[in-house]
């Protein structure tokens, strides 16, 4: 059995050494169109900042290890320009000229192709996807002062901090009104926050319309403006490169996406597809998605491996989990956001919690801030997120893991996790949602949201529940009236102050004590909800509903 693996980095080596560790006889053949095979590309943006002081750490195997542990035929160098499906071969254009190489089993892995935007000046535009990459911007910053950053989603945010670690001075630009669009907009306002404290300026809902010789324009929000820029960066995403399987015949999907089967598997005979370049499996949709992830690409490569040796497909869906650091702040995601739910039409339930990282007694706790979103028909958990210094990677883990073992949110309140004051709670951010979710499923506590109030409609009567020095530092403010505090501990005494025929919003900090007020007042006889997540999450909410903004 021979099999031709296109593409020689995670998709495509997980593959080929899973293969040879499940057979011994296979004649197993990896062509990569690149210098460097098996390179660590997520590290790539922490090398141009000097994080990773040394560029061999970036290389993983050489065709040479890799051949003399696994006895794989590595050729680098070695472009695959076309493939006859019929006569089962591919097209290699190679360091000593073009050749024909047979296979029975061939593997596309030949990855995503990053986006420059189709502006003047764009041959200036570096992008970041292998080691030739890196070494030209690396080489580029050494004589660099000023950059401009194209875009602020995970690669995008990672490259601007490390630029600025350099000490370039830093402008992000991105075109959606928020940094980061894997977040909701109430979560990715502390990113941006964050940045602008270090010094990265962000301009967003704005684009590069042109790139000079030591410059950028801009145009935004507060029309167009010239930006220094020794150095622009486009990070605005990738394009799966599906060149080969669509000259193979292979069907394609999302974005140009090859659409394979559980088992990955296109839709020609004897080719397969994994890593950036293949759709995959959306968990929780029905329609194939497009998740450019290094730790699904490895996870496929192993799979197809897999099938190809005659074991059995153990074919999942994928949810998109996926973490960044931002100058010292974890940003993390798992499954749908809520704007994805509202844009899908489906139904959901949101839940905003502010916990500690640890035990609060124990020093160095930080505040978090977390986010589960729920079907309110099966409990079932659609997506969570989180931001903090430190903790949240953890907490998004457990949840995605709980999302595929099915458990429900209610049920995230009896899972057993381990605790110490300097790691956890004795009940976990993860157990409080889970004491959130199933107050909501069984109606004890009804909520309310932050665009609720911030957006209009309803006119509710809004009472602040904390201790008037919380309340003087920052309050919930409606239009339709002045604000009302009745801190809890004297709520049971003071509620006749309440008005009886309007429906109530309790809000304190972050919800906790909203908790106890909102099931006083019901108890009562008061229509009384709980602001989720109170007046933290209202607060950086309402922030979110103002025009893009250009920071200085």
């Amino acid at each position: 059995m021979k099999i031709v693996i296109v593409g020689a980095v995670a998709a495509g080596m997980s593959a080929a050494t899973r293969l040879r560790r499940l057979d011994e006889d296979a004649q197993i053949v990896v062509l990569e169109a690149g210098d460097h095979v098996s390179f660590a590309n997520c590290g790539l943006p922490y090398y141009v900042g000097g994080v990773i002081e040394e560029r061999e750490a970036l290389l993983l195997q050489t065709p040479e290890s890799l051949h003399a542990r696994f006895d794989l035929d590595v050729r680098a160098r070695s472009r695959v320009t076309d493939v006859d499906a019929t006569g089962r071969t591919v097209t290699v254009a190679g360091p000593d000229g073009e050749y024909l190489e047979s296979y029975d089993h061939l593997v596309l892995s030949p990855g995503a192709r990053p986006i420059v935007p189709d502006v003047p000046g764009a041959d200036r535009a570096l992008v970041l996807r292998d080691v030739a990459d890196v070494d030209r911007m690396a080489s580029a910053v050494e004589d660099a002062t000023s950059a401009v950053v194209i875009g602020a989603g995970f690669v995008g945010l990672e490259v601007a901090e490390n630029l600025a670690h350099r000490g370039l001075a830093v402008t992000v630009v991105e075109l959606a009104p928020q940094v980061l669009s894997a977040l909701d907009a109430e979560l990715a306002i502390r990113i941006q926050d964050r940045l602008e404290a270090n010094g990265v300026r962000v301009v967003t809902g704005a684009q590069v319309t042109a790139i000079g010789a030591a410059d950028a324009t801009v145009s935004g929000p507060h029309g167009d403006e010239t930006v220094a820029a020794d150095l622009v960066v486009a990070s605005i995403g990738v394009t799966p490169d599906s060149t080969l399987a669509v000259a193979a015949g292979a069907a394609t999907g999302p974005r140009g996406a090859i659409l394979v089967d559980d088992d990955h598997r296109t839709s020609v005979p004897g080719i397969y597809a994994v890593g950036d370049a293949a759709a995959k499996s959306d968990a929780l949709g029905d329609d194939p998605t497009l998740i450019p992830l290094a730790n699904l690409a490895n996870r496929h490569g192993r799979r197809v491996a897999d099938v190809i040796a005659g074991r059995p497909g153990r074919g999942r869906g994928s949810l998109g989990t996926a973490v960044v650091g931002v100058f010292g702040l974890t940003a993390a995601v798992t499954g749908r956001t809520e704007r994805r739910l509202r844009a899908e039409g489906r139904d959901y339930r949101a839940i905003h919690t502010h916990p500690m990282d640890h035990a609060g007694y124990y020093p160095g706790a930080a505040q978090m801030a977390l986010k589960l979103l729920v079907d309110p028909a099966t409990n079932l958990i659609l997506g969570a997120q989180g931001i903090g210094e430190s903790g949240v990677d953890k907490r998004i883990d457990v949840i995605a893991t709980a999302i595929a073992g099915g458990i429900t949110a209610s049920e995230l309140a009896d899972l057993e996790l381990a605790y110490a004051p300097a790691y956890g709670s004795a009940k976990d951010p993860v157990n409080m949602l889970g004491y959130v979710a199933e107050n909501l499923a069984t109606g004890e506590t009804p909520s309310a949201q932050w665009h609720e109030l911030a957006q209009g409609g309803e006119q509710p009567f809004v009472l602040d529940v904390r201790s008037a020095g919380e309340h003087a530092r920052g309050t919930v403010e409606v239009p339709w009236q002045a604000p009302v505090v009745i801190p809890v501990d004297d709520l049971r005494a003071r509620h006749g102050e309440l008005p009886r025929d309007a429906r109530i919003v309790v809000h304190c900090q972050v919800g906790q004590r909203g908790h106890t007020a909102t099931r006083l007042l019901r108890q009562l006889g008061y229509d009384a909800v709980n602001l989720d997540g109170g007046w933290l999450t209202w607060r950086d909410g309402v922030r979110t509903l103002q025009p893009a903004t250009a920071s200085a």
